[in-house]
């Protein structure tokens, strides 16, 4: 019952996620028309306000991953079981969907419209490296250090440095970049784009995984309460009425 409840808050999670991605891109392109910097300012301030408000609002259920790499690098450290980060994925991606539908029906445009902007070339895949390998090093790094009432803070920080600091304006996300492939708005991306991206967000997400390894040897350890603490055994139970 517990894993059905942390699957649950990773698929709201998400959803809210690609709403305030894709929502405040759409808002802006109607806000800001011809002017792509201040299109871009406006979708990262709105993306960092709202994460942090996500993370708190779901953290204490699943941990508030809503990415699947975040997913996978804990698994890889042992926070994770497979079952489990086999659910988290699937929900991240299905929110990431939802959210996106939701997205474009709050703005009267079809549910479902696949984006023509291809996003492609070596700069943009490194830029994807770089913004999730620097995800991935705040998150665990946070972890380690016993930090993470900042960590809600700390990666929306990250996310919107990295807007203006990545060629790629940081995705970080295969599950929000396969939600941003059905918005032919501004913070779209062409379908055929997606796949590369992704791979180089896994390449990203390894390299931070040994990085992680070397600097913080015991991170294994704390592993269980990534993004945020969170009940990690499917076992434990909570009484609420005593």
């Amino acid at each position: 019952m517990l894993l059905t409840r942390r699957v649950v808050a990773e698929l709201v999670g998400t959803a809210l996620l690609l709403v305030a991605v894709v929502g405040s891109g759409i808002a802006a392109q109607r806000l800001s028309p011809g002017d792509t910097g201040l299109q871009l300012l406006e979708n990262a301030i709105a993306t960092a306000a709202a994460l942090p408000a996500i993370i708190l609002a779901v953290g204490a259920v699943s941990g508030a991953h809503l990415n699947p790499v975040v997913t996978l690098a804990d698994r890889f450290f042992g926070g994770l079981t497979t079952r489990e980060a086999g659910a988290y994925i699937g929900a991240q991606v299905a929110g990431a969907v939802l959210g996106t539908i939701i997205a474009n029906l709050m703005f009267e445009l079809p549910a479902i419209e696949f984006a023509q902007r291809t996003r492609s070339g070596s700069g943009l895949w490194l830029g994807e490296v770089v913004a999730t390998f620097g995800l991935l090093l705040v998150i665990f790094g946070l972890a380690r250090a016993g930090r993470l009432t900042l960590a809600p803070f700390a990666v929306a920080g990250w996310i919107a440095g990295a807007y203006f600091a990545t060629s790629s304006t940081s995705f970080a996300n295969p599950a929000v970049t396969i939600g941003r492939s059905l918005t032919d708005t501004f913070t779209g991306i062409d379908p055929s784009s997606v796949p590369a991206f992704v791979v180089f967000q896994v390449v990203g997400a390894a390299l931070a995984v040994v990085v992680v390894r070397v600097l913080y040897p015991t991170v294994a350890n704390v592993a269980a309460d990534v993004i945020v603490p969170h009940p990690a055994n499917e076992q434990e139970t909570h009484h609420e009425h005593s």
